[in-house]
């Protein structure tokens, strides 16, 4: 449904994309991540038709963005970052309005806006002047419009951006309807909103996509938490010298009062590659008991989005990717 071969954009010295590509199989709902200038909505501007590409090949819905973007287009509901509305009209007037500039016929147009008014939860403000809304109920003008058509993709750019945190709710709750009936790239720099409606995740850093390998790689990634009795810093030492361990360090618990040297400590450990601690660890805690070690928790984890966003892009400070 989307596909780009070598997208390659330039601003004079500046590359802004440095040969991404990717695709998107038709009914997937895929996050774009990347911190802010990393290229996403370079991207989804090349998509849309609303600036070329130095180089490379874009194509959605089986249309080439660059020689037929009049079809794409008619193929995209696109919600860029900033919404661009007309503060004067009524909410039903601008959609009205939008309907005909993307050619919804005219004996459609009435229910196609009643369908994307109902859909985005605007019918009681239908007659509200745009100007005088909140900014998350112009977020759902904008959403509305993207929505008209319908699409079969939807390009989204930052669709939560600036909302509190009941907008957030509110936008995300209309995502996940829309999902079920569109394709859609959905850009964004909250993760939270990915792991909540997103199917998988592409990444991009410095105008480069991070390969799907890496990411899943990263996936698999397992950490280990424990709750023990026991002095930190011996136990600590002990756990690194574990062969199936890679690292360990001090993990704060809220609400854990630590008083002595027999007070409860928390740790984090990532094993070496392949290698389960576990019985390692219960068997280090047993050997000790009589020094009063005792191992009071254990549990393993994936990395979360965070973790492997943070890492993906070299950003963490104990980057071991």
């Amino acid at each position: 449904m989307i596909e780009l071969q070598d997208l390659t954009k330039r601003y004079g010295d500046l590359t802004a994309l440095d040969g991404v590509s990717f695709k998107v199989e038709p009914g997937e709902v895929v996050g774009f991540l990347g911190v802010n200038g990393a290229g996403k909505s370079t991207t989804l501007r090349i998509l849309s038709g609303f600036i070329p590409a130095t180089s490379g090949t874009a194509r959605l819905a089986g249309h080439d963005v660059f020689r037929d973007s009049l079809a794409v287009r008619r193929s995209i509901g696109y919600l860029p970052e900033t919404v661009p509305l007309y503060p004067e009209l009524r909410v039903s007037e601008y959609l009205g309005f939008r309907a005909r500039i993307k050619g919804v016929p005219g004996a459609r147009r009435a229910g196609e806006l009643d369908r994307v008014l109902e859909l985005c939860k605007l019918g009681e403000r239908r007659r509200q002047t745009i100007g005088t809304l909140s900014r998350g109920l112009r977020q759902r003008v904008g959403l509305a419009d993207a929505l008209l058509g319908p699409p079969q993709i939807l390009l989204l750019d930052e669709p939560t951006s600036g909302l509190d945190p009941l907008q957030r709710l509110e936008v995300r709750a209309l995502l996940n309807a829309c999902k079920r009936q569109h394709t859609v790239l959905l850009s964004t720099h909250i993760l939270s909103e990915v792991e909540a409606t997103c199917h998988r995740v592409l990444i991009l850093h410095r105008g480069r996509l991070v390969p799907d390998e890496e990411v899943a790689r990263l996936r698999q990634v397992r950490r280990f938490t424990l709750a023990f009795a026991g002095p930190e810093a011996a136990v600590l030492e002990s756990l690194r010298g574990l062969k199936e361990v890679e690292r360990a360090e001090a993990a704060k618990e809220p609400g854990v009062e630590e008083e002595g040297e027999g007070a409860q400590g928390h740790a984090e450990l990532e094993p070496r590659e392949s290698q389960d601690p576990r019985d390692a660890l219960v068997s280090l805690f047993a050997a000790r008991r009589g020094e009063g070690w005792r191992l009071l928790e254990l549990r393993r984890r994936t990395l979360s989005l965070e973790e492997i966003f943070a890492r993906a892009t070299g950003d963490a400070e104990d980057r071991r990717a």
